[in-house]
């Protein structure tokens, strides 16, 4: 094996204990917030997301872009959230093309009931990926950032 192949395949192993230890992070917080608050973790980013601007708003674009999300499917959870009372849309007053999503009241109470929720779940799966050799680096390196 060359040097080049060596990095590659470093690389992809990376890959892969970073793709292993995130569906386990990912299936830990879909099962935890699911059963306890009926929200999905693309739900909880977009909750979160919104509770940390100045203003509790987003364009929808970067809504998009902070849950990873496309355009289409950043709208569809949108309007879920908007029918379940959890945000709202609003008009931007500069430019009338421009639509901001701001949490409501009960967005961010929500909110405020699923992120103890979230932080436990994260902190005892890092715990428990911290035991296995194949993600043990990983969860030891999440867990000082």
């Amino acid at each position: 094996m060359g040097i080049a192949d060596g990095a590659v395949e470093l690389r992809a192993r990376g890959w892969r204990t970073l793709a292993a230890l995130h569906g386990r992070i990912e299936g830990a917080l879909e099962r935890a917030l699911g059963e306890e608050l009926s929200l999905s973790v693309v739900e909880y980013t977009v909750l979160d997301a919104l509770q940390r601007q100045d203003g509790w708003h987003m364009r929808m674009q970067q809504l998009a872009h902070a849950a990873a999300l496309s355009p289409s499917a950043t709208t569809r959870l949108v309007t879920r959230l908007e029918d379940r009372g959890l945000l709202t849309r609003i008009l931007c007053a500069d430019d009338r093309r421009g639509i901001y999503t701001e949490l409501t009241a009960a967005g961010r109470d929500l909110l405020a009931r699923a992120a103890p929720v979230h932080e436990a779940t994260l902190k005892r799966v890092l715990a428990e990926a911290r035991e296995d050799p194949e993600v043990a680096p990983l969860a030891e390196a999440l867990g000082t950032l």
